[in-house]
């Protein structure tokens, strides 16, 4: 008497669920439950499961199980066949394909391997194509700035490891020491700059890679959105064929979202074994993410974590000037230079600043003068709190005594740079929190001993001498101006 191939698969279900026992009903319920046995037809059973991803999951992890148990109720010649209906299609139809059972576990390489009946032609991009899965080649929407280029970051001491990292991972990636990559630093410093700039590079330089760039934000939603759709397999492995993957902002996921983080610790698993990169960006460096899902975090410390810290005065002049070259705007040198030596925060800061400044003199009519970027950026400096550096001490001091800054960081021993830097020296200890040996190696490379003996001598001679008196008094007005 022929077996009805609902009773056959019932029959499996026992077998498997008692085979599993009862410390898994739990996997039994994921993987074996959602199964629909469709047909029975000269010892080959048909079922039919929700996605791609489901087909690879049992076919890599329970094959031997399926295989034992469908050859007990058919007999030796006992065969499945895999039935997959994916959500929709690009035309909103189902799609169904039929895949026999391959016998052995797949090796990890088969998801892109497997033909899906999809017109390639169709394939166009999406911005979140993840609802449709098994897509062999996917085109999509990489979600990058054309704008944030390498040819538009400013390199400078502050970011340089950063940027030679993201460029070798650009030309090479996937199969350089830096994977992942992890570019972090405080707000407004070019992290995401930069990561784009590797993304567009990787784009031209390997056409066939597939990129995308998304904040974590957007991720956490995307994963909701499955959850709530029940498309959870098809969004990993949508992600899984992601060859170049950029995560923006992933402290945004700390001490919440435990569901997305497990999502993409096996996505970055997946991804790291098959030799795509991964370039994630933070606020905070590995070691003070602690409310991340420490399994997530040791991941990330396999490659390189490449800091971007404030730029200096040189660097920060740098990006002005690009900035105003890009614009196609003129602007005198010594208004650019008095707008990096005020913002000294971030470069978010320093460009607001600086729009501000092209918005006042285009509104109101009037020429960017030296003036008005001093009327203007002291509003903005006292809004943000100006901090006192270094740097800014050093540009204080030269144009007070009108010597080139070159002049203090020198070796000359000329009586009146000899007092510049003295006074420098004596400012920087009094204005800054910076130690002794920062303050001599940023002032012509001198011990914390030389710092001291500057200290003292213009204290006492600010007490005995009237001339250095008046200019101590004279240069702290104009720093508190």
């Amino acid at each position: 008497m022929a077996q009805d191939y609902k009773t056959v698969w019932a029959n499996c279900l026992e077998i498997i669920k008692d085979n599993l026992g009862k410390d898994n009903e739990k996997i039994f319920k994921i993987w074996f439950e959602p199964i629909v046995p469709v047909q029975l037809e000269d010892s080959v059973l048909t079922i039919q499961v929700p996605s791609l991803f489901f087909y690879e999951w049992l076919e890599e992890h329970f094959i031997d199980l399926l295989k034992r148990t469908i050859r007990l109720q058919l007999g030796p010649n006992g065969m499945l066949k895999y039935s997959i209906v994916m959500d929709q299609s690009i035309s909103g139809n189902p799609i169904v394909t039929n895949i026999p059972s391959t016998g052995k576990q797949h090796t990890q390489n088969s998801p892109k391997d497997i033909p899906i009946n999809i017109n390639s032609e169709n394939a166009s991009e999406y911005p979140n194509p993840f609802v449709i899965p098994g897509i062999k080649k996917v085109r999509i929407n990489s979600q990058l700035s054309d704008k944030k280029t390498f040819e538009n970051f400013v390199e400078g001491d502050c970011n340089r490891l950063a940027r030679a990292a993201g460029y070798a991972v650009a030309e090479n990636p996937g199969t350089t020491a830096f994977n992942p990559l992890l570019l972090h630093s405080s707000v407004g410093l070019g992290k995401t700059h930069l990561a784009n700039a590797i993304g567009l590079k990787t784009k031209e330089l390997h056409p066939d890679k597939t990129v995308l760039y998304v904040s974590s934000e957007q991720f956490a939603q995307q994963y909701a959105e499955a959850g709530k759709n029940k498309t959870i397999n098809d969004f990993i492995h949508f992600y899984e064929m992601i060859d170049v993957l950029i995560v923006d902002d992933i402290q945004f996921w700390e001490n919440k979202f435990t569901g997305t983080q497990d999502a993409f610790f096996h996505i970055f698993n997946y991804l790291h074994q098959h030799n795509c990169q991964i370039i994630i960006t933070s606020d905070k460096a590995p070691s003070e993410m602690r409310d991340l899902n420490p399994r997530l975090l040791s991941r990330m410390k396999w490659g390189l974590a490449a800091d971007l810290q404030i730029p200096d005065v040189e660097t920060r002049i740098k990006i002005l000037q690009q900035k105003l070259s890009n614009d196609g705007i003129e602007m005198p040198y010594d208004v650019i230079e008095y707008i990096a030596y005020n913002i000294n925060t971030n470069v978010r800061e320093l460009e607001g600043a600086l729009v501000s400044l092209i918005a006042q003199s285009s509104l109101n009519k009037k020429q960017i003068t030296l003036d008005l970027a001093k009327q203007m950026i002291d509003k903005f400096v006292k809004n943000t709190s100006r901090e006192i550096t270094i740097e800014y001490i050093q540009k204080v001091v030269c144009d007070y005594f009108n010597l080139p800054i070159e002049s203090i960081q020198s070796r000359t021993r000329k009586r009146e740079i000899v007092q510049a830097r003295q006074l420098t020296m004596y400012f920087a200890k009094k204005m800054t929190k910076s130690s002794l040996a920062i303050i001599g190696w940023q002032c012509g490379n001198k011990d914390h001993a030389t710092v001291l003996h500057a200290c003292k001598t213009i204290a006492n001679l600010s007490e005995t001498d009237k001339q250095f008196h008046y200019w101590v008094e004279d240069l702290e007005k104009k720093f508190k101006e």
